[in-house]
C-alpha cells in the first residue's frame, strides 16, 4: 500500500482513532510518507515553508499513527492518530471547529512536556524525580481527599480534589509508561458487547 506520488503532493486527512473526529488536512510527499511510516508519527510537506515538518515539532503535540488507509484512487490518505494534545495551532481539538481539546489529553501532553523540558521548580518533575513511592503516596492522599470532599457534600471541593486526583493519576501512569490510550482501550472493550473477556472480569459487563 503506497500512495501515487507521480502527480505531486498527496492530501492526508488526520482522524482521531477513538472518536473518529476529523482533525486536520495536510499534504505529504514521498519522503514525508516514508518518515511517517518509519517514526510512527505524522510528517507533512509544508507548501508555505517548502520543507518537511513533523506535526507538533514545536508544540510537542505530535500525532501518533494508529492506522493508515488509502483511497480507491491511491491518491488520498486517511490516517488515524492519537493526538498528544490539541491538533490545531489555535489550541482546539480539530482544525474544523472550535471545540477545545480533551483536558485529559492536554494533561498527558503537559506531563510529558515537563519531563522533556526538565525545568527547575516544576512540581511534575519533582514528583518524577522522587520516584514511584512518592507518586503512589500522593495519589493515595489525593484519593482520600476526594472521599472527604464527597462525605462533606461540598461540590466545589469535590471538583477541585478530583482534578488533583486525575493529575496525580496521570503522573503515576506516566511513571509506569502507560499512555492514557491504553486505559481508553480497556474502557472501549468493556463497553463492547462483542467482548466477553474470555471469562474474566465479568463484574464489569454490567456497567
Amino acid at each position: 500500500m503506497k500512495p501515487d506520488f507521480s502527480k505531486g503532493l498527496v492530501p492526508a486527512v488526520l482522524q482521531h482513532w477513538t472518536d473518529h473526529t476529523v482533525l486536520m488536512l495536510g499534504y505529504m510527499n514521498e519522503e514525508a510518507y516514508e518518515r511517517t511510516l518509519e517514526e510512527n508519527v505524522v510528517w507533512f510537506y509544508s507548501r508555505s515553508k517548502e520543507r518537511l515538518w513533523k506535526k507538533g515539532e514545536s508544540s510537542g503535540h505530535v500525532q501518533r499513527v494508529k492506522g493508515i488507509a488509502l483511497d480507491c484512487d491511491d491518491d488520498t490518505l486517511l490516517i488515524q492518530v492519537e493526538p498528544a494534545g490539541p491538533t490545531c495551532h489555535t489550541g482546539t481539538k480539530s482544525c474544523f471547529g472550535d471545540s477545545p481539546a480533551s483536558p485529559l489529553l492536554s494533561l498527558e501532553a503537559m506531563i510529558r512536556g515537563r519531563q522533556a523540558e526538565a525545568g527547575e521548580g516544576s512540581y511534575t518533575n519533582y514528583l518524577l524525580g522522587k520516584g514511584l513511592d512518592k507518586i503512589a503516596k500522593k495519589f493515595g492522599e489525593e484519593s482520600f481527599e476526594v472521599v472527604i470532599a464527597a462525605m462533606k457534600r461540598d461540590r466545589e471541593e469535590l471538583a477541585n480534589e478530583t482534578a488533583d486526583l486525575l493529575y496525580h493519576l496521570f503522573v503515576l501512569l506516566h511513571e509506569q509508561g502507560i499512555p492514557f490510550h491504553e486505559v481508553e482501550q480497556v474502557l472501549h472493550l468493556r463497553h463492547s458487547r462483542k467482548n466477553n473477556f474470555k471469562g474474566e472480569r465479568q463484574d464489569v459487563d454490567n456497567w
